[in-house]
């Protein structure tokens, strides 16, 4: 029984990392899912959600104003969530349509008060220090001229580390991008990310504040009977944290966030998805976020040797930098992310979970 145990949790450990990115490689859909530019352009309401932002809003706001997209259809809308330090005045100032001067309520309120205020046929969302490329809104649209299914449709991020150091998140944001373009191409993404994502007006829900639109509005979607897609043309960059503990420590924040919706949030409960959606659900999502638990069991029933193996290797993670210093961050920042699922559980069931939040140290 011990034995069963450790390979069953070794084995969901493994699909969960790589067999399911292998799995998803290999299946070919049937029509190569592509969303080209369109020639009728919907009228686009772009949300920057923004607390203490005032170090980069005025070139956020510049960066909005420079896209190629008709300006009597755009309208670019800063909900300023609490800022007290000249955010809103340095909005304006650099041209904002739309300046939500708001009390503090959280990233999520912020970006409700701005649905309400705006509109337009699409409402997006970008993160105050995510860099759009110029044709990015028109790829970003593209998709819901073409299907009258698709409710949420998300760009694609580059993380970017300037000033060097040692976070990994790029590799595994590169990886994180493949599976996303492979489970919309055979059904909805599992998720989506803050930099660069739009939903239709009347597709676009109110969740609990706690609850952030990257992992709660796919699903949620979905369920309501939307497609939710990954346009890869459409190109954002945003500066990562430099380090991996810096990294351990933000997704430790989000995690917090993201138990709620594993929680309470309706990402346990199958019903209204299709079965495809529900396999991409558990292998995605359920394992990923189970997966500390199933670390600990593996460690507690396996075999002495595959026990002393493991404690070595995260030995080895945590030791001085060596020649095969990328190797040894990888499995560091691995290990950290694990860590930081773990802990932020904990944050939430002990602590519960604030709606506000504050930009991450080095990412602005």
């Amino acid at each position: 029984m011990r034995r069963a145990i450790f390979w069953t949790s070794a084995a969901l450990l493994a699909w969960a990392q790589a067999g399911y990115g292998l799995a998803l490689a290999a299946l070919r859909p049937r029509v190569r899912q592509a969303f080209p530019p369109v020639d009728e352009l919907p009228t686009v309401s772009l949300i920057i959600a923004a607390h203490a932002e005032k170090d980069v809003i005025a070139g956020k706001v510049a960066n909005a104003l420079a896209l190629d997209y008709p300006r009597d259809k755009l309208e670019v809308v800063v909900a300023c969530d609490g800022s007290t330090d000249g955010t809103p005045e340095l909005a304006r100032a650099a041209g904002a349509d739309v300046v939500l001067d708001l009390p503090r309520g959280g990233k999520v309120r912020a970006q409700d008060a701005a649905v309400h205020r705006a509109t337009s046929d699409i409402v997006a969302f970008s993160d105050a220090n995510a860099l759009w490329e110029p044709d990015a809104l028109r790829a970003l649209v593209a998709p819901f001229a073409m299907d009258p299914k698709i409710g949420y449709v998300c760009g694609q991020v580059t993380f970017v580390n300037p000033d060097g150091g040692t976070n990994q998140e790029g590799v595994y944001w590169r990886y994180e991008m493949f599976l996303r373009a492979r489970e919309s191409d055979l059904a909805s993404v599992t998720a989506g990310n803050g930099a660069i994502y739009a939903t239709r007006r009347d597709a676009y829900v109110e969740v609990d504040p706690v609850m952030g639109h990257d992992l709660k509005f796919p699903f949620t979607l979905v369920r309501a009977g939307w497609r939710c897609v990954f346009q890869p043309t459409a190109h954002a960059t945003e500066r990562m944290v430099p380090d991996v503990e810096g990294e351990a420590a933000r997704k430790r924040r989000m995690m917090s966030h993201a138990w709620a919706i594993v929680l309470r949030g309706g990402l346990l409960d199958p019903r209204g998805w299709p079965l495809k959606y529900t396999m991409m659900i558990a292998s995605h999502r359920w394992l990923r976020y189970f997966g500390p638990a199933l670390h600990l069991i593996a460690l507690a029933t396996a075999p002495r040797a595959l026990r002393r193996l493991q404690l070595l290797g995260l030995a080895a993670a945590f030791a001085p930098i060596t020649r095969a210093r990328r190797a040894q961050l990888l499995a560091k920042y691995y290990i950290l992310t694990q860590g930081s699922i773990a802990l932020g559980f904990a944050d939430h069931v002990r602590h519960g979970t604030e709606a506000g939040w504050d930009p991450p140290e080095g990412t602005r």
